[in-house]
């Protein structure tokens, strides 16, 4: 009898409104090109290590499911925070993965996510090399922080800054309306812990009715606090309500992050990150002390993340392109790679995916690089608005019942 080629694949890291079309391009592609089954890992590495998975089928019945899939956020399989020890820590891990691995006869290792999935498969593939089992391990870029080495972007970033530079044009309307003979500050406080491609998507809410966010500040850029309360001062004196967007991860240049000045978390996760919270919040208070203006902190958190109803045609459409593209090379022999996005024209926008060396990606980030942003630090330059516009365009208009958005539910 011949052996069954089965395929399995997990979702990794903080979710996006997109991670799921790559899951779906995943499904899609298998099939067609002949896996007998599907299984998906659920809470990524984590859970396949106490033997949680699902056939997938007993999931997706119909095409209208992928095209629900496509349209559902978060992790549909639910994803983990999990680092993987090396080999020489733990070899007992490797072991019993591979046992798992063995058991449901595994041709191919799918991993959905960012950075530290990336690193995951890196580890699972020299493994595989060193010990000579035949699995295939591909990885599948997801982050909506948009700082991945070697692809031009990330998917689940253009849904984000989608969301992100709508809603500022809504926290501007907003603001503007409450600053009658009061003046206004608000700070608006978006994800990034070392990289600022979400802050600097707030830009895009400058459009023919808005005059956009008056101040951007990265972590790419150390940030002097006492220079942005001149310019906030200045500002205060020119206009009523001004809105700043700050990066959760801003540091001051001896490294502190503004939010562990107003206290802040002290939980790390696995793999070292602390948690950030609050930068907004200890701003905003900072001001009204020393400005005597009414001020608000407004934190998008998770909503970023999660608002599929926002979510980028180009972004719904290039997450299933690199979840096949990824089944397609390993079927073809590939392992030890990511899938990336490689940018092909600006106008129109076109692209295509690639492959890259994963051992080149894991544990690197990529930064917005300097020239765009401003000499001093409180804004972008229109080279990344150029960089970033053609990814939020289109719509994919969730399927409404009763007025709320439908997603698929994994059933157990």
């Amino acid at each position: 009898m011949a052996k069954k080629r089965n395929i399995i694949v997990g979702q990794s890291g903080g979710p996006t409104a997109v991670i799921n079309s790559s899951l779906a391009g995943v499904y899609k592609t298998a099939k067609e090109r002949g896996f007998h089954k599907v299984y998906g890992m659920l809470h990524g590495i984590e859970g396949f290590l106490d033997e949680m998975y699902v056939d997938l089928s007993t999931q997706i019945h119909s095409d209208m499911d992928i095209e629900l899939l496509k349209r559902t956020p978060s992790a549909f399989l639910g994803s983990c925070r999990y680092k993987l020890p090396d080999i020489h820590e733990n070899p007992d891990i490797y072991e019993k993965i591979f046992g798992i691995l063995d058991k449901l006869e595994i041709e191919a290792f799918i991993y959905i996510g960012g950075n530290d999935s990336m690193d995951t498969i890196k580890k699972l593939s020299d493994y595989a090399i060193v010990k000579g089992h035949s699995q295939k391990f591909l990885g599948v870029p997801k982050t909506i922080d948009n700082d991945l080495a070697l692809t031009d972007h990330t998917p689940g970033f253009g849904s984000a800054a989608k969301y992100i530079a709508t809603s500022t044009k809504e926290v501007i309307r907003d603001a503007m309306g409450l600053s009658y003979k009061r003046n206004m500050i608000t700070i608006m406080e978006i994800m990034g812990r070392n990289a600022g491609w979400l802050t600097g998507a707030t830009a895009l809410a400058k459009t023919e009715e808005c005059c956009g966010p008056d101040l951007i500040y990265l972590p790419e850029v150390p940030f002097d606090i006492e220079k942005f309360l001149k310019k906030c001062t200045d500002l205060m004196k020119k206009k009523p309500s001004i809105v700043v967007a700050v990066s959760e991860g801003i540091k001051t240049p001896d490294g502190t992050y503004v939010c562990q000045m107003g206290g802040g978390s002290d939980y790390v996760d696995a793999f070292g990150h602390k948690q950030l919270a609050g930068t907004a919040a200890y701003l905003a208070a900072y001001l009204a002390e020393k400005t005597g203006n009414k001020t608000r902190a407004v934190e998008l958190s998770t909503l970023q993340r999660s608002a599929s109803h926002m979510a980028s045609r180009v972004d719904i459409n290039e997450a299933f392109m690199v979840g096949g593209a990824a089944v397609k090379a390993a079927d073809e022999g590939d392992t030890g790679k990511m899938v990336v996005i490689d940018r092909v024209s600006d106008d129109p926008y076109m692209s295509a995916a690639g492959i890259y060396d994963v051992h080149k990606i894991a544990n690197n980030e990529k930064l917005v690089p300097r020239n765009w942003v401003t000499r001093d630090g409180s804004y972008v330059t229109q080279d990344f608005i150029n960089y970033v516009e053609p990814l939020i365009q289109g719509d994919y208009q969730p399927f409404m019942v009763n007025g709320l958005p439908q997603h698929l539910v994994l059933k157990r």
